[in-house]
């Protein structure tokens, strides 16, 4: 087992990787119009980049804020360990969703202040809501606006789950995958380990150091 030293920094992607299931697609499935969310889903990463993929998607909500965080906090669980995570490592979470429904998430949980978020925000109105995307340069690796630049410098243990987290997942020393992301890393022959809960990462992690 490869030593990555007291130093590593941990990044989490949010939705699917910290939420059980993702958040995005909940919100969207509850509230939005399903029948664009199928086609536009379809379209990613062919025709539609993530960042218009989620504008187009989230268009269609026009619930106002506090009744979907509401719902949310009534619904989306999250990964087991999560909280143990937090409280050895203060992990920094970088997500392509919004601060205005991660918040609420992290409040519930009472960890509001010990992480790190990064995230899009958006703007609930009544003709649809609107994303205001905190990255709008494209990056030289793959070509869209994406998380890698957010990676700092040092060792780095990045967890995620799927499009989004594919390009920092690349540039990261260790990975922890799930979902669509362990399937793409797997087809390239890409190195990963299984992420099931944050308790087995919490200990593969001091087992390394």
């Amino acid at each position: 087992m490869t030593a990555i030293g007291e130093t590593v920094r941990v990044v989490l992607d949010w939705d699917g990787t910290v939420t059980e299931v993702d958040t995005l697609d909940l919100v969207l499935r509850e509230f939005g119009d399903t029948e664009v969310y199928d086609r536009v889903e379809a379209e990613l990463g062919k025709t539609l980049t993530l960042d218009e993929v989620i504008a187009r998607e989230f268009a269609t909500v026009t619930a106002p804020l506090g009744e979907v965080t509401d719902w949310l906090i009534g619904n989306a669980q999250i990964r087991p360990g999560f909280a143990e995570l937090v409280r050895r490592h203060r992990p920094l979470v970088v997500s392509s969703g919004f601060h205005e429904l991660i918040e609420p998430l992290l409040e519930r949980e009472g960890l509001l202040a010990d992480v790190e978020l990064r995230a899009n925000t958006v703007e609930p109105r009544d003709d649809g809501w609107r994303v205001h995307f905190r990255v709008a340069d494209p990056c030289p690796i793959c070509g869209e606006p994406c998380k890698r630049a957010d990676l700092p410098d040092g060792p780095i243990v990045y967890a995620g789950d799927g499009y989004s987290d594919r390009c920092a997942a690349l540039a990261a020393d260790l990975v922890y995958a799930t979902g669509d992301l362990a399937e793409w890393l797997a087809e390239r022959s890409t190195p990963y380990r299984p992420l099931i809960t944050f308790l087995d990462v919490t200990i593969e992690l001091a087992a390394r150091t």
